[in-house]
């Protein structure tokens, strides 16, 4: 299975909200709310690489209050 780490940045205050909306995504499997430039990291599992892409793209970049994203990909011989 692949993965990737989609960190967030959101507007002040709609946190909660957008944290809401990443826990009714199919392939987020885990959600946090973190300190520094990012707001939450997004933890986006699939067995199709393009998957996790189209997700972030498609979904995540689309919830209201989200301001940027930047996804790591995990390298799958390494985890």
């Amino acid at each position: 299975m692949d993965m990737a780490f989609v960190l967030v940045t959101c507007d002040l205050g709609y946190e909660k909200s957008v944290i809401d909306e990443l826990k009714n995504i199919t392939s987020v499997n885990d959600v946090h709310g973190t300190f520094g430039i990012y707001d939450i990291v997004a933890k986006v599992e699939n067995f199709d690489v393009q998957e996790i892409l189209d997700t972030t793209i498609a979904k995540i970049r689309k919830i209201p209050h989200v301001c940027s994203t930047l996804t790591l990909v995990g390298i799958p011989e390494q985890s």
